[in-house]
């Protein structure tokens, strides 16, 4: 039967949303992911396979170009620490590389280069050729670095922006793990030609990444950036949750890059600036509190990453447990292997709290556990240096117990949390730069720490050195805590807003949120 009387439901149904409270209201349905976005993300994260793989492969093939080239352990030491110092070369070219010919063509070249890199290792015939070899590597594994937690946080919408940029740490787990099925495989061939192999191959996944990433489309905030507003606005139709997020996104890059808001052509002219010039000046001349701020987090949260001792529990695990009186090989492997499965599972599972429960919990969850960790592990290894004649379980419990965790709260948060922030974090006209910056504060960090942790252990202990981690990472937890905004749920352009207060940015941050909820209040009336 038809409603009698539709002017009197109307006005009751309205007076029933009326009643619902308008925080209720204001609460948008959880999207789906976006698959095309997913697919871009994993392809451009893939390049971190190639870092992960240069360490898990280098770790066996060392083993065999020391008897082969007949090598001092110094030289081995150079080795495999000085790629860090190569790619934070990579790293700091690479920002101005992508925004001169754009951040899928920067992934491809970064696979050139790797690919040349090793193709050289896997001919070399002297230590002088292996480490021109590794130089051209570890350019490519900067420019790799830095380019895919960039493209990973243009393309993805704000929903989902923290699971998609931490997707590179994911792969530089990945690839260490080929790198040891890489070692197992080619182990059974000739001196000569086992380590070759071991590192020649890894040209192959180059190969494949170069081809796949063609496939991609560019970064719609590269493409504003060079007047192309009519690409731009088909990739993010493809990569928003929604038409309207499309609008919304593509107005804020606008925005960001000094076009007007009504400019609707196809291809638009856009200063100069958006190349890349004056960004230097702008970030270390000339640069305003936000930038100041900006700089300093992003360069800082890098900086704590690889001081607090990560790269020391995980690349030399074996001489931890060695220290701690565990004598057998097979033991010790036994246990790195661990530490490998540990560190992979749990940054899994960070992959997919990232975008619900928060950028800073789980980056102070994570500090705070590795504090607790690096302490006990330092505690287990000081009472075995003091103990050398006698075998003490527990501490030694303790010491393997203390790795994995470090490693586990490791991948929790600094981790993968490091990456997806840097990237984010940065306004558009700064961000290549910025986030290069930040990748070559990574790798020298990590570069000086692993040339150096042998020497620094035998002049303070192995449970000194890991006492001094501890410090570093009780200092790295008040800089978390301090100075880091939340930017869990806010687009790239809104980043601004939020910094430039540095210790008074949660006056800030609730300014945003109350301005949020007027808005919302305001549309519902």
């Amino acid at each position: 039967m038809a409603d009698q009387n539709p002017g009197k439901n109307a006005v009751y149904e309205n007076s029933n949303k009326a009643q619902q409270p308008i925080s209720d209201l204001a609460l948008p349905k959880k999207p789906k992911r976006n698959k095309y976005a997913l697919g871009c993300s994993i392809l451009a994260s893939m390049t971190s396979i190639l870092l992960g793989y240069d360490t898990g492969v280098m770790s066996g093939a060392i083993l065999y170009i020391k008897k082969d080239l007949r090598v001092s352990d110094v030289q081995i030491e150079i080795l495999v620490g000085t790629i860090n110092l190569y790619a934070l070369v990579g790293a700091a070219v690479a920002g101005r590389t992508s925004d001169w010919i754009g951040r899928r063509y920067t992934i491809v070249f970064a696979a050139a280069i790797f690919f040349a890199g090793a193709f050289l290792m896997g001919f070399a015939t002297n230590y002088s050729f292996l480490m021109v070899g590794r130089f051209v590597a570890g350019i490519g594994v900067g420019y790799a670095l830095m380019i895919a937690p960039v493209y990973a946080a243009e393309v993805a919408p704000a929903s989902s922006r923290g699971f998609l940029t931490s997707f590179p740490e994911v792969f530089i787990n990945a690839g260490v793990l080929l790198g040891y099925v890489s070692n197992y495989a080619f182990s059974n061939f000739s001196t000569n030609l086992g380590w070759r192999l071991m590192l020649g191959v890894g040209a192959i996944p180059s190969i494949f990444l170069a081809v796949g990433v063609l496939a991609m489309p560019e970064s719609p905030r590269w493409l504003v950036m060079q007047g192309r507003l009519g690409d731009a606005k088909k990739v993010l139709d493809k990569t928003s949750d929604s038409l309207e997020e499309s609008q919304l996104r593509l107005a804020d890059i606008k925005e960001a890059a000094g076009l007007p808001l009504d400019c609707n052509d196809d291809v638009v002219v856009v200063p100069k600036r958006s190349h890349g010039e004056d960004v230097w000046k702008e970030m270390f001349l000339h640069p305003s509190r936000t930038v100041q701020h900006i700089l300093l987090v992003g360069i800082g949260i890098h900086f704590f990453q690889q001081a607090s001792g990560i790269d020391a529990v995980v690349l030399y695990s074996p001489k931890i447990y060695e220290k701690a009186g565990i004598k057998n090989d097979n033991h010790k492997l036994l246990a790195t292997i661990a530490v490998g499965v540990s560190k992979t599972v749990f940054i899994l599972v960070t992959t997919f709290l990232v975008d619900k429960i928060g950028r800073r919990v789980l980056l102070l969850t994570s500090c705070g556990g590795m504090i607790i960790s690096l302490l006990g592990l330092a505690i287990g290894l000081t009472i075995i240096d003091h103990s050398p004649n006698q075998k003490i379980t527990w501490a030694i419990a303790l010491c393997i117990l203390m790795t994995l965790s470090c490693v586990a709260f490791f991948s929790m948060g600094m981790g993968p949390i490091a990456w997806v922030y840097s990237s984010e974090i940065f306004p558009l006209r700064l961000r290549a730069q910025g986030c290069g910056l930040g990748v070559a504060m990574n790798r020298l960090v990590s570069g000086v720490l692993l040339m150096s942790f042998i020497s620094l252990y035998k002049r303070i202990t192995i449970g000194g050195a890991f006492f001094l981690f501890a410090g570093i990472a009780i200092m790295a937890w008040i800089f978390f805590f301090t100075l880091l905004p939340e930017t869990q749920g806010r687009t790239l352009e809104d980043m601004e807003v939020l910094f430039g207060t540095f210790f008074r940015w949660r006056s800030t941050s609730n300014e945003l949120k109350r301005k949020k909820f007027e808005g919302n209040s305001a549309e519902l009336q």
